[in-house]
């Protein structure tokens, strides 16, 4: 009857429905916060804002049971695996900071399915009652670092790269026109039968250098000058692992693996400084003074201070020290510390903020102040070990 044929040709309408869904090309599920910690890490190189638009984006690439995050600024590339389940193994870009909010803001515990399909440039990301489609652009549009050959390879221990990182990026220049000073530089070191691995950072005003026994590996190194945006991102990845990191280092990148992260970096084409020029070696007069008591009272009197430069002058004298601090606009401060001091008497001015930022370093209770007179870098060491070495240019105050 003509009724059984409609329902019969509705029937097989309904049946043969799924057939006109596009191609999935991508399809995994995977956990909420494994998701976000990648994220995390990779959306972090990720220049704000970008002329280039598949630069804004992160590369997600699945297949058999692991899902690869891949983001770069062309001169930083960092490539982090997770577990996932892959329902359909594939490839796809979308937006990294967009991806990153929304991960960010969803429960815990969810389930994220991320999916594209062949015919609308899309991705879908659904969890729980959320759904979105973002825009992507094509995996073939994303560039590839090449590494080229490592010859040189070595494992440090997580904490003392931290802690080498720590004790010496803030010297760091941020002056553009000295691009060559932009970074840390790192190199081996061979004194007295030992060899060290040395890091230096420099902004004509101070300096910091740390060093440690070079590992195994890490003896013929090359000096090379590892960019400041490369130090602040694998100094945020140390927070996250406690294994050794496997550094590989060539004449032009250096690459290091911590955990399921691999970071890999160009490095400054630039040759730095005879940095051992500046470290004085003849200061006899020497000032051992408690940290804590000689930072907040520079804090204190820097107080009235309005210039950038923040000067405040040291007046050294048997058992005392006097800081001082004039400013024309705002008015003066004195205060006064006693001391363990038997040179001659000296009056030196430095910038308020580097020295602060010299004892926020230091680990023992004390350090000491090494003076020649008021025109000569003074250094500072921690007396608690040899690792760090400070060295501060003065001021006329």
């Amino acid at each position: 009857s003509p009724k059984r044929c409609r329902a019969m040709s509705g029937a097989a309408l309904s049946s043969s429905h799924p057939t006109f869904q596009p191609d999935i090309r991508m399809r995994i599920t995977i956990e909420r916060a494994s998701f976000l910690k990648a994220l995390t890490h990779v959306q972090s190189v990720v220049e704000r804002r970008n002329t280039i638009p598949i630069l804004s984006n992160v590369l997600l690439h699945a297949e058999k049971g692991k899902l690869s995050l891949t983001a770069t600024d062309l001169d930083i590339e960092v490539v982090e695996t997770v577990a996932a389940d892959v329902v359909k193994a594939g490839a796809t870009t979308a937006s990294a900071h967009t991806l990153f909010d929304i991960v960010r803001k969803l429960p815990d515990g969810a389930q994220v399915e991320l999916q594209t399909t062949d015919n609308d440039g899309r991705v879908t990301l659904s969890a729980g009652r959320s759904k979105f489609q973002l825009q992507a652009l094509p995996r073939e549009d994303f560039p590839a670092m090449a590494a080229g050959s490592l010859p040189h390879k070595f494992a440090l221990p997580s904490k003392d790269l931290a802690e080498m990182i720590d004790k010496t990026r803030f010297a760091v220049s941020t002056e553009e026109t000295r691009y060559y000073l932009n970074g840390i530089y790192l190199h081996a070191h061979p004194e007295k039968n030992k060899t060290y691995l040395r890091a230096v950072a420099t902004d004509g005003h101070r300096l910091a250098r740390y060093e440690l026994n070079a590992p195994k590996g890490a003896v013929e190194i090359p000096g090379i000058i590892v960019p400041r945006k490369t130090v602040n991102e694998v100094r945020k990845l140390l927070d996250d692992i406690e294994d050794a990191v496997e550094i590989s280092v060539s004449e032009t990148k250096i690459k290091f693996v911590l955990g399921s992260v691999t970071l890999t970096s160009k490095l400054i084409d630039g040759t730095f400084p005879e940095y051992q020029r500046v470290i004085p070696t003849g200061n006899d007069k020497n000032l051992e003074v408690v940290c804590d008591e000689l930072k907040e009272a520079v804090d204190r009197v820097s107080t009235v201070s309005t210039e950038k430069s923040r000067a405040v002058k040291l007046s050294l004298e048997k058992g005392k020290l006097t800081l001082s601090v004039v400013s024309p606009e705002a008015g003066t401060a004195t205060e006064e510390i006693l001391i363990e001091y038997k040179g001659a008497p000296i009056e030196i001015g430095f910038n308020a903020r580097y020295i602060m930022d010299i004892l926020e370093r230091v680990d023992g209770a004390k350090a000491i102040f090494a003076f020649s007179d008021a025109g000569s870098p003074t250094l500072v060491r921690d007396n608690e070990g040899d690792a760090a070495l400070y060295v501060l240019m003065p001021m006329r105050v």
